[in-house]
């Protein structure tokens, strides 16, 4: 999760949520794993840093899930091979690859993580489209760019709809791509993050859309 957005969905605090680091701000941990120091230039460092302790002893576990908040490389021109970067596509490459774990990983909206390839060895993507022309060419580009690093599994969510015209403009603009569902525009679940509490319980019919999004995913997966 690069914004600790995950935190408050899992029923963290806002509190103990605001007090979480993200991994790529852990400098000292950085430079000791890759052996240079964030921000520096003209560097060598490790591209196969060790990563398999980061799990357990920074990840935080709720209800059988551990979060662990990658945070985003935010230095203009810093590129793919920056130390920060480094780490994190190491561990998600450990956790995916040599783990075998369940990943799920909350990417901010928009592009940076492919062009960094923090996404790579992913299973599957799931686009989440807004309605609006906007939203369906970020899809687009999302999708380009996800077959150059070999993701072949791409599915669309439909989020905030509010009216029938407007799903029916996300499948006429996207009717290359799978549609898993969609999600309906909630006035509890927008309270419930005004609020800094989790969603999950705070709309029935938003759960149920949900729940039937995930069994269609597994059918996917399964298929594999």
């Amino acid at each position: 999760d690069p914004d600790a957005n995950l935190a408050a969905v899992l029923g963290i605090g806002y509190d103990e949520a605001s007090k979480i680091t993200p991994l790529v701000e852990m400098k000292k941990l950085i430079e000791e794993r890759t052996g240079a120091r964030p921000g520096g230039y003209g560097m060598f460092f490790k591209l196969n840093p060790r990563v398999d302790d980061i799990p357990q002893k920074f990840g935080i576990e709720i209800d059988g899930v551990r979060l662990l908040v990658a945070g985003t490389v935010k230095a203009g021109g810093s590129g793919c091979y920056c130390p920060e970067n480094v780490l994190l596509k190491s561990l998600f490459r450990h956790l995916v690859v040599d783990r075998e774990e369940i990943v799920i990983l909350d990417m901010e909206a928009g592009i940076e993580h492919l062009s960094r390839g923090t996404c790579e060895n992913m299973d599957a993507l799931i686009i989440v489209v807004e309605p609006g022309l906007r939203s369906v060419q970020t899809a687009r580009t999302v999708r380009k760019m996800s077959l150059d690093l070999g993701i072949r599994d791409l599915f669309i969510v439909v989020n905030k709809v509010r009216t029938d015209e407007e799903e029916k403009l996300i499948e006429d603009n996207l009717d290359n791509f799978i549609i898993l569902g969609k999600l309906p525009y909630s006035d509890r679940v927008r309270e419930s993050d005004l609020k800094h509490f989790s969603p999950c319980g705070a709309d029935e019919e938003f759960k149920k859309s949900i729940e039937e999004i995930a069994a269609r995913l597994n059918k996917y997966i399964d298929k594999d």
